[in-house]
C-alpha cells in the first residue's frame, strides 16, 4: 500500500514524466499553430536527475510512472532512461503516451529496456482529417505505431481519442466499432478549454452524449478496468476490445486522483489544470539528495487541491505540451 496520501485521504502512487515540451505533431488541442516557445536543453531535466526523482518518489510509495512530452520519443536515447527506471525497487508499472508517429521505430527496444504498456493519440481514422487535426501528422504513421507496438508486446495498447465537436464527432462510432473484432482498447475523452477563461467550451462533446451515441450500436456492458486511471470502461458483448470514457469536464473524478505531475524543466505540479508547483530542478542541482527531494515530493501531496477548477474556467500559464497531460 502507498506510503502516500493526501489531505483529503486520497492515495498518491503514481507519477507522470514529461521528458521533452518538443512534438513531432501540432495538435490542435494540445498547442498553438505556431508552436510555442521552447525550453533549452540546459532547462530539462536530465535522465539522471529523473532517475533521482523516481528514485525518491518510490521510496515514498509511488510504484507507478508514465513517460509524456511534448512527445517522449523525440528525446535522444529514451530508452536508456526506461531501462534506468526499470531498475528501480518498488516500481512496478512504466507507461507511456505517445502519437505513436515514431513507435514503430522504437517499440521492440522501449520493449526491451522494461516499458510495460503505451496510449497512443489517434483521433481520426480520415487520413485528410487526420494531418488537419495535427497540422503537420501522416495516418499510416501512427496506424504503423499501433501494429509495432501490440507485436512487441506493449499491452494492453489503448487509443486515445479527444472528441471535438464539428471535427471529429462523427467518427465516435468509427473507432468504437473497431473494438468489436480486434483488441483494441479505444478512451473517448473530453475536450478541455485549455487556457481559454471565461469562453463557452462550443468544442465540447460530454461523455453522456458520446456513451448515447455508442450504444445506438449495441448495449454496452461494464468491464474490469485494465490500468490505473480515471477511465470508466465498458465492452460490447463479446467483444474482444474495450471501450473507455474520460470525463474531466462533466464528471469530475478529482475524487479518485492519484498522481502528481513532474514537467520537463522539473516543477512538481500536484494539479494538472493548476500553477500551482514545486521546483526540483533548482534542488537537485545544487545537490540536493534523495531524502531532500522526498521533502519536496511531501510538499505536493499535502498541496494537492480537492477539486480542479476546469468548469470554472483554466487559467493555465502553460499549455498542454508543456506540462505533460
Amino acid at each position: 500500500m502507498t506510503k502516500l496520501a493526501d489531505s483529503y485521504h486520497r492515495p498518491i502512487n503514481y507519477l507522470r514524466i514529461s521528458v521533452t515540451d518538443r512534438c513531432n505533431l501540432r495538435c490542435i488541442y494540445c498547442m498553438p499553430s505556431e508552436g510555442i516557445s521552447l525550453m533549452s536543453h540546459g532547462d530539462i531535466l536530465r535522465y539522471e536527475e529523473i532517475d533521482l526523482v523516481a528514485k525518491a518518489a518510490a521510496e515514498l510509495g509511488i510504484a507507478k510512472l508514465r513517460l509524456t512530452g511534448g512527445e517522449p520519443l523525440v528525446r535522444a536515447g529514451l530508452t536508456d532512461l526506461v531501462a534506468m527506471l526499470a531498475k528501480i525497487k518498488g516500481i512496478d508499472d512504466i507507461s507511456m503516451t505517445t502519437n505513436g508517429v515514431l513507435l514503430d521505430r522504437y517499440a521492440v527496444a522501449l520493449k526491451n529496456a522494461g516499458l510495460h504498456r503505451v496510449n497512443i493519440s489517434l483521433d481520426s481514422l480520415r487520413p485528410e482529417r487526420f494531418h488537419k487535426i495535427t497540422r503537420i501528422g501522416k495516418l499510416d504513421d501512427v496506424l504503423n505505431g499501433i501494429e509495432a507496438a501490440k507485436e512487441a508486446g506493449l499491452n494492453p495498447v489503448k487509443i486515445n481519442m479527444v472528441v471535438i465537436r464539428g471535427t471529429n464527432d462523427d467518427e465516435i462510432h468509427h473507432l468504437a466499432l473497431l473494438t468489436l473484432s480486434d483488441v483494441w482498447h479505444v478512451r473517448f475523452i473530453e475536450f478541455m478549454p485549455f487556457m481559454e477563461k471565461g469562453k463557452k467550451n462550443r468544442f465540447l462533446v460530454p461523455v453522456s452524449e458520446i456513451m448515447e451515441r455508442i450504444e445506438a450500436l449495441g448495449k454496452l456492458e461494464p468491464s474490469l478496468p485494465n490500468g490505473v486511471g480515471p477511465a470508466r470502461y465498458y465492452r460490447f458483448p463479446g467483444a474482444k476490445g474495450t471501450i473507455g470514457f474520460i470525463s474531466p469536464v462533466t464528471e469530475c473524478f478529482c475524487q479518485a486522483c492519484n498522481r502528481l505531475r513532474l514537467t520537463a524543466d522539473g516543477k512538481l505540479r500536484p494539479c494538472l489544470f493548476s500553477d500551482d508547483e514545486i521546483d526540483l530542478r533548482g534542488p537537485l542541482r545544487q545537490g540536493a539528495a534523495v531524502e531532500d527531494i522526498k521533502h519536496l515530493i511531501r510538499q505536493a501531496v499535502v498541496s494537492k487541491p480537492e477539486k480542479h477548477k476546469l468548469i470554472a474556467g483554466v487559467t493555465c500559464e502553460r499549455f498542454m505540451s508543456q506540462i505533460g497531460g
